[in-house]
């Protein structure tokens, strides 16, 4: 009998694998995954001051793309260069690491679990598995009870038959049409004639329509002078969280005994929906715990979740400016104001550790929305985050 099950080998449940083998080697761990590989079909991407030296020493094993030439945004009036380093890993590269990694025994692909409580987990074959000690890092779900939009995108890693004089990652380039929702294109430069680009939108709805995309980033190409092939692709449709009913959220997905974690565990950040820093910093902390004493591990995971909820409020302040108040074709003002901002302030934004100072900082000056949308936004109830 294993000593912990995780169910969920994205992100958050591999980190948190991999931080319990070290940090408490004595105990036995098995990662329970659906997919034939973990990870998905994704890609994570952080700024280097993002992690603290634990967190770094964390992520040292995974073969990743690094830039050390800062990092560029772009808008329809105002363009900026910072300095902050850039960080990315893809899920492939994550897999592989993984299954180096973990012991042996530990990983446990294609293994769809359709039951779980505090005393183990059941299998889609029938199988059922014993464990002290149950984490669920399965992936987010919509949910009735959490208020806010989405962030739709379309990725693909692409060869061009020039090189494309892309040398460092442009995080937001905004200067392109608004159809209707935030829009920006994400350009990861993998190679002198490689590059990774995505179309992204903070929209209302979670129609992710990838003919479209598709053809949104041919244009884009095309205009930069680029004769692209594919190379790879992904999508993703991730919540962004404004408000909501943390309590009735938590116990709608919750199995008595279970530590709930990960982004289904409400483990993300409610306005980018960046995830590394925070799974990072959570795997740490439930492999301390797991040292510990294994008994007390949901309770441990539960107060963490309501304290990350409480800690992330404001961002989900900014998330309601954005969806309620801002017109959707004007929301890249909000993003383009907040990108003249000092950039330590920006850096703390995106790893959801802003100051008081910052916060304030954020907010004063002349408004990037109207005056009686916002007040009207802030004494609103939002649109809940269900899938049609």
């Amino acid at each position: 009998m294993p000593d912990i099950a995780i169910i969920g080998g994205g992100l958050a449940g591999g980190l948190t694998a991999l931080a319990i083998t070290r940090a408490a080697p004595q105990l036995s761990v098995r990662l329970f995954e659906a997919g034939d590989s973990f990870g998905g079909n994704h890609r994570w991407s952080w700024f280097e001051g993002d992690l603290d030296p634990r967190e770094t020493a964390l992520l040292d094993p995974f073969h990743k793309t690094q830039w050390s030439g800062g990092n560029e945004v772009r808008f329809p009036a105002h363009e900026r260069r910072l300095e902050g380093n850039y960080r990315s890993l893809d899920s492939r590269d994550f897999d592989a690491a993984l299954r180096r990694l973990l012991p042996q025994e530990a990983i446990r692909t294609g293994s769809r679990v359709v039951g779980l409580d505090g005393q183990g987990v059941t299998l889609e074959s029938g199988e059922r598995i014993a464990a002290k000690a149950v984490i669920d890092c399965r992936d987010a779900v919509p949910s009735e009870h959490l208020e806010g939009g989405w962030q739709v995108f379309l990725g693909q890693h692409l060869r061009t038959a020039e090189p494309h004089g892309i040398d460092r990652p442009v995080i937001m380039d905004a200067a392109v049409d608004q159809p209707g929702a935030y829009r920006f294109v994400y350009l990861l430069p993998l190679g002198a004639d490689e590059i990774f680009v995505e179309d992204t939108y903070y929209a209302d709805s979670p129609v992710l329509d990838a003919p479209e995309l598709r053809e949104r980033i041919a244009v884009y190409c095309a205009e930069k002078g680029w004769r692209t092939e594919t190379l790879h692709e992904e999508t993703g449709v991730l919540p962004v969280i404004t408000g909501g009913d943390f309590s009735a959220y938590r116990a709608s997905l919750a199995s008595p005994g279970v530590a709930l974690a990960g982004a289904r565990g409400g483990f993300v950040h409610p306005l980018t929906s960046y995830t590394l820093p925070i799974a990072a910093e959570n795997a740490l902390a439930i492999a301390g715990a797991c040292a510990k004493d294994l008994s007390s591990l949901p309770d441990f995971v539960e107060e963490r979740a309501y304290a990350h909820w409480k800690r992330t409020a404001y961002y989900r302040l900014l998330g309601k400016m954005l969806f309620e108040a801002a017109k959707p074709a004007e929301r890249y003002r909000v993003f383009e104001r907040f990108y003249r901002l000092p950039e330590p302030l920006i850096s703390r934004f995106y790893a959801a550790r802003s100051t008081p100072l910052d916060k304030l900082r954020i907010l004063t000056g002349k408004p990037p929305v109207p005056v009686g949308r916002a007040i009207k936004a802030l004494l609103g109830k939002g649109a809940p985050l269900v899938q049609g």
